[in-house]
């Protein structure tokens, strides 16, 4: 029976889920949702995740093999809570594990933990990676075998609150024609642990060349940035929040723009969903999550795969995030 659109873990609640090949097989990257009832709010009060759990999959027609608890909120000492959404990068034979927290003051950092294996162990590095902000790593290998990393997400994640890489709290989201917020991305240093620059915008632009807009919430990024190349393209794939879509949007150049192209997948069960796209043995799969396990509760979530389709033209098919 075939494992796609099934929830992967039934053990513990899992979302967020960064998929990487590594060696052969397939490794999973997930937050771990605590199994609480607190009320939700705008803030993400409700995703008070501790610790962090790495799956691998032998291949897509088996269930994931739990790899244990590769750390814990108590082994970053820089953070105060919050230890969501996270992503794992390989160079030279170690393994850098991106996540984002809370630091002592209440503002979420991006940190990295480095490790010897894909499943981990990691030892969280004591202080952030200076210069980030807000939350959702995703680290990109392009084919030249530079690094970058993408960041950012909206309200609990802190984006609205920037601007011109400094924080204030008169920065609010951008409304009806004004550009939308835009994700974050630069390049990291050899040694994969700092920034080689600071945070450039990752502008999204429509067929007309402009800036997404702030009203426009069924195109405009809020969450979730993942960036992978096929062929001579960069694809950029994105959270829209609170419209609940998956989208994405392509560039010849690794900065961009970045021009809109569609939506990969429609709402699905929960407030929204989180996903990364990998190349498997000839065919693309997404990984995302969403709240089938509990019946809908939103911090209650369960990672799910399924394979994805280009078009010959190279768009993305759309697909239904009910189809289960």
């Amino acid at each position: 029976m075939s494992i796609e659109k099934k929830p992967l873990v039934n053990d513990l609640y899992t979302a967020d889920p960064s998929a990487h090949v590594f060696n052969g097989k397939i490794y999973i990257y997930p937050s771990h949702d605590e199994d609480i009832d607190v009320e939700n709010n705008d803030n993400g009060d409700q995703y008070d995740m501790k610790d962090y759990h790495v799956y691998e999959m032998k291949d897509t027609e088996t269930y994931p093999r739990d790899c244990g608890c590769v750390f814990t909120l108590k082994d970053v000492k820089w953070a105060s809570k919050q230890l969501w959404a996270p992503d794992c990068a390989e160079k030279d034979g170690k393994y850098y594990f991106y996540f984002p927290a809370r630091d002592k003051n209440g503002m979420f950092r991006v940190g990295v933990a480095v490790g010897d294996k894909p499943e981990g162990p990691f030892t969280p590095e004591d202080d952030y990676i200076q210069g980030t902000y807000s939350i959702d790593p995703c680290c990109f290998q392009d084919t030249d075998n530079k690094y970058y990393l993408t960041m950012g997400g909206l309200w609990g994640g802190q984006l609205d609150q920037y601007r011109n890489n400094k924080w204030s709290t008169d920065n609010k989201e951008p409304q009806g024609k004004e550009p939308a917020c835009t994700p974050k991305i630069a390049l990291l240093k050899d040694n994969m642990t700092e920034l080689a620059e600071e945070l450039r915008d990752l502008v999204i632009v429509d067929e007309n060349g402009d800036p997404l807009t702030g009203g426009d919430d069924v195109r405009r990024y809020f969450e979730d940035p993942w960036l992978f190349k096929k062929g001579d393209t960069y694809y950029f794939t994105y959270s829209t929040g609170t419209s609940h879509l998956l989208c994405y949007a392509t560039s010849k150049n690794v900065y961009g723009p970045y021009t809109y192209g569609g939506c990969i997948l429609s709402p699905v069960l929960g407030w929204t969903t989180h996903h990364s796209i990998i190349e498997y043995n000839g065919k693309w799969y997404l990984f995302y999550h969403d709240c089938e396990r509990s019946k809908g509760v939103n911090q209650k979530r369960n990672v799910k795969f399924r394979e994805l389709t280009f078009k010959p033209n190279g768009k993305i098919q759309t697909m239904d995030g009910f189809d289960r």
